[in-house]
């Protein structure tokens, strides 16, 4: 399950704004605001989720899963 932290840390690894962000995955800008917010990407609707971490992998992001030692997080992906 993507979370709110990993789609900021995504967009960071990018120096994404979250409107370049709305705009790449054609999700509302508010409707970014709100799934990087406390409210999180689980209010979302599944294509809107799907939507903002496939414009996120298309522009290199990895996203990586937690476990009970490291949560989930994000990377990109090599060069080369």
């Amino acid at each position: 399950m993507l979370t709110a932290a990993q789609i900021r840390a995504a967009r960071g690894l990018l120096s994404w704004s979250q409107p370049v962000l709305a705009k790449a995955s054609g999700v509302s800008l508010p409707t970014i605001v709100r799934m990087e917010s406390a409210v999180g990407p689980g209010r979302s609707s599944a294509a809107n989720v799907d939507a903002v971490r496939r414009a996120l992998e298309t522009a290199g992001v990895v996203f990586l899963e937690g476990d009970d030692v490291v949560g989930p997080g994000v990377r990109l992906k090599p060069i080369g």
